[in-house]
């Protein structure tokens, strides 16, 4: 197994998205971000852990637009954002197929290109044979796949997700974690990812960012060594655990 830095691809010095000292403070006066200083660029996993009200989901919103810094620059490179909630927000009355073209037919592209987007959409989740279920049909990892391959019909160069597999069994979790690097070591987007689990952090990114508790500021950053994409095995192996530790630890510090 090989613990070398990952080499980065050529075009993985596009800085896609960069925040210079933003702040976010809302209408009723609370701090959700302090002073953040966060780049990412094309071919770089970033993800962001943190306590619960720290201001995670704050800087994704802010990244993806829907909300705006009170202070500081956030600089966003492209209009090609991938945005995957919590939630696969998956309308019940449409079926796979129909709910994965939903992005490229509200961005007004053609039926056959949308449609032929879809597939090889569906294809790269491994929903290929689901397209005609509705998502009562599917189990929650399906719905989550199909919520995957919906922004992935945008080609998008920037992708954000706000905890995704939190609401996943540990299984499926892993398992979906396995095909979001594999889609990343193929497509070489730039992504934002954020977690309350420090080992989903350290086994899908490139980069861990640590933020300390509201208002949320970063505390510490870890590159991890480990190459794309990543062998299931490494969870066991005592690189990670010692990693894991350095990244629950700052977790801890920045908390108290």
């Amino acid at each position: 197994m090989t613990l070398t830095a990952p080499a980065r691809p050529a075009t993985a010095t596009k800085t896609l998205l960069d925040f210079s000292n933003v702040a976010m403070q809302f209408k009723n006066g609370t701090i959700a971000l302090s002073g953040v200083d966060l780049v990412v660029n094309r071919g770089e996993f970033v993800t962001v852990v943190g306590p619960s009200g720290c201001g995670k989901s704050t800087l994704l919103r802010i990244a993806s637009g829907l909300e705006t810094a009170s202070e500081g620059t956030a600089t966003v490179n492209t209009d090609r954002i991938g945005y995957v909630f919590q939630d696969a927000t998956l309308l019940p009355w449409r079926d796979v197929q129909k709910n994965v073209e939903l992005l490229a037919e509200l961005n007004k592209q053609p039926g056959a290109a949308r449609r032929a987007k879809a597939k090889e959409a569906i294809d790269l989740v491994g929903l290929k044979g689901f397209e005609k279920s509705l998502p009562k049909e599917l189990s929650g990892g399906m719905k989550m796949r199909a919520s995957l391959a919906r922004s992935l019909t945008l080609d998008p160069e920037l992708f954000l997700f706000d905890e995704p597999f939190g609401a996943l069994d540990e299984i499926t979790r892993e398992r979906l974690n396995d095909e979001l690097i594999r889609l990343f070591a193929e497509k070489q987007f730039a992504g934002l990812f954020i977690t309350h689990s420090v080992s989903e952090a350290v086994y899908i990114s490139t980069k861990v960012v640590v933020m300390s508790g509201r208002p949320g500021k970063i505390v510490d950053t870890f590159d991890v060594p480990f190459d794309m994409p990543r062998d299931p095995e490494i969870r066991y192996t005592g690189e990670f655990a010692e990693l894991v530790g350095k990244v629950s630890h700052a977790l801890r510090e920045g908390h108290s």
